[in-house]
């Protein structure tokens, strides 16, 4: 005879001949040699020493025990007073039931969608995310799922998270603030072929996600073609001096030209317009010459005004010189006066004759 003590928090099993015989609890016991006893603490999981269904015919040591059948397309969160332990995959695993509160979340991993009541704090546990993939779309973007190649559905700004496993999934995303594209060194011919380089620039901003990524391919391609367009078919329309005098029309005119189109793509323009507009080398000297002429003419059509206006002035004040001997004198004087500025000192000789003539001319006649 032999005596086992089981204490508490622990079980014991009787075992004759390799043979399950029996489950006890707390208490001390005498056995024959011929039995062994196996004792298991019940704060810890239980792994059977023999095929599992065989101890679960004893309905004692079955309602003892939590067992968990986990299939090969799921996993079960196992968590211990609240808190996630380990996640199971397939088999089966065994829970003493003691003073530790099991609870087991079961999810199905072999779809997309987690269903499951499941927060996001715990998809993110280190212990969960080799089972999970994510995907994050800011505050400004939008994205498009597909799963299989297929499009699913449209996505907001967020955080996603779906199971991993087989099922090929994809997201596209777009920034959907205003954006802007530089359409350069477009070489155009006018309407009277005069060929002009133009550097422009459009803003636009993604209004249909689904209609940018899904139904149409490269959108952004296509956007900058139907700009190119737009601008050929005005310049084309156009002879070079009608282009130079209707500049201020090209930007309401590509706005209106590329509405319809750029609808199709998802896509709404919210600005355009002309960099630079280069001209070819010889053309830009012809310019230069026909500017420096149209400023000469201007030039001398300015001198001329201002000779005739000076002309009629004088010939205002002869008039007025003529009719009235005072204003004769007046302007004599101020002549004289001038000259006067101009010399330091005078001699004079010639018997007084000299002074006769200036008082002559200086004394006014009465």
């Amino acid at each position: 005879m032999k005596t086992i003590r089981v204490n508490a928090y622990e079980v014991a099993l009787v075992f004759k001949r390799g043979a399950y015989q029996r489950m006890l609890k707390e208490g001390k016991y005498w056995f024959r040699g011929n039995e062994t006893v196996k004792i298991y603490n019940i704060t810890q999981p239980f792994n059977a020493p023999v095929e599992l269904n065989i101890l679960l015919q004893d309905a004692e040591l079955a309602d003892a025990l939590h067992v968990v059948e986990v299939k090969d397309n799921e996993i079960v969160l196992a968590y211990e007073n609240g808190l996630l332990k380990q996640v199971l995959t397939a088999g089966r695993f065994t829970f003493w039931k003691s003073v530790i509160q099991y609870d087991f979340v079961r999810a199905d991993v072999s779809k997309v969608a987690i269903t499951e009541n499941i927060d996001r704090a715990t998809l993110q546990h280190r212990l969960v995310t080799p089972y999970v993939r994510s995907f994050s779309i800011e505050s400004f973007e939008q994205g498009v799922l597909y799963i299989d190649g297929k499009f699913v559905q449209t996505l907001k700004a967020g955080v996603y998270y779906w199971w991993k496993n087989g099922i090929a999934i994809a997201v596209n995303k777009l920034d959907m603030r205003q954006q802007h594209v530089e359409i350069n060194g477009q070489e155009i011919l006018t309407k009277d072929k005069a060929a002009l380089r133009i550097n422009a620039w459009a803003q636009y901003k993604v209004t249909d996600i689904e209609k940018s990524l899904v139904q149409n391919k490269d959108f952004s391609y296509q956007l900058y073609a139907i700009f190119q367009l737009a601008l050929r078919e005005y310049v084309g329309g156009l002879a070079f001096d009608e282009l130079l005098e209707k500049k201020e029309s090209i930007t309401p005119f590509i706005l209106e030209a590329v509405k319809t189109k750029t609808e199709v793509l998802g896509v709404e323009v919210t600005g355009f317009g002309i960099r630079d507009i280069i001209l070819p080398g010889d053309v830009k000297e012809i310019m230069n010459q026909v500017l420096i002429a149209e400023k000469k003419a201007q030039a001398n059509t300015i001198m001329r005004r201002e000779e005739t206006a000076s002309t009629r002035s004088l010939l205002n004040t002869a008039k007025l010189m003529e009719e009235n001997s005072m204003l004769w004198k007046l302007k004599e004087m101020e002549y004289v006066e001038k000259i006067a500025d101009k010399i330091s000192s005078i001699s004079v000789n010639g018997n007084g004759v000299l002074i006769d003539q200036l008082k002559q001319i200086l004394v006014s006649q009465k």
